[in-house]
């Protein structure tokens, strides 16, 4: 029984038997995206930069690497933190994890406990790979349009106005980001702004499932136990 079943509430989303158990683990979650899901298709989210294990700076210990050739990828700011790839909630943490009790009583360590958050946080159809420095300035920016093309990551399509609070992905993944958004939506309730919806409902018609979103939801749902319907259900 995958750990989603055994979460009552829970019943929005298509179940299947779970191969492995990922467990309502964050870290459980992200070493089965990097060594199963993600094993043969080492791309990231944003930029579309080929990433692989490589031994850290002066250390014996190895880390997801991307390679900023292959996408024309630029650091803004932070070359150290480019220099790694991170798994970044798509729908962000404080997202999800604000409209529960548990945030109100203490942000994210409070919710750590909270048996509701942790599936939330490790659920695998929320978490893609990504450049450290964006997904650092995207934070907990929320998606939507933004006037122009204001490049600051080379020729990475991806843009990011602070002051606004906004984070802008390209057309090609703006389905993916609209149909993970109605999958969390639905399978933990979480409220989204009739604005979010309607923008999102366009971006998922702009941005139709190709391959490797099915396939990468076939793969999180033979580990985790559940489709992202919004997908499809086999």
């Amino acid at each position: 029984m995958s750990f989603f079943k055994a979460l009552p509430i829970f019943i929005s989303a298509v179940l299947i038997p779970a191969v492995t158990l990922a467990g309502p683990s964050f870290s459980k979650s992200k070493k089965i995206l990097t060594t199963q899901v993600y094993a043969d298709h080492q791309s990231s989210f944003y930029c579309g930069c080929d990433y692989s294990l490589k031994p850290k700076p002066n250390s014996s210990k190895k880390r997801l690497t991307p390679d900023w050739k292959s996408c024309g990828y630029e650091p803004r700011k932070q070359p150290k933190r480019a220099s790694r790839i991170e798994w970044e909630h798509v729908m962000s943490a404080w997202e999800f994890g604000h409209q529960l009790q548990c945030w109100q009583d203490g942000g994210r360590k409070a919710c750590r406990k909270n048996a509701q958050f942790k599936a939330m946080e490790a659920d695998m159809h929320n978490l893609v790979p990504a450049v450290g420095e964006v997904n650092g300035d995207r934070s907990n920016f929320r998606f939507n349009m933004i006037a122009g093309e204001p490049r600051a990551y080379g020729a990475c399509d991806v843009e990011i106005d602070f002051k606004a609070r906004v984070a802008e992905p390209a057309p090609h993944i703006r389905g993916d980001v609209a149909r993970t958004y109605f999958y969390m939506a639905d399978r933990y309730k979480v409220r989204l702004s009739k604005k979010q919806r309607q923008l999102f409902e366009a971006w998922a018609k702009s941005d139709p499932v190709d391959a490797w979103e099915l396939e990468r939801n076939r793969r999180i749902a033979a580990k985790q136990g559940n489709y992202n319907r919004f997908v499809g259900t086999e």
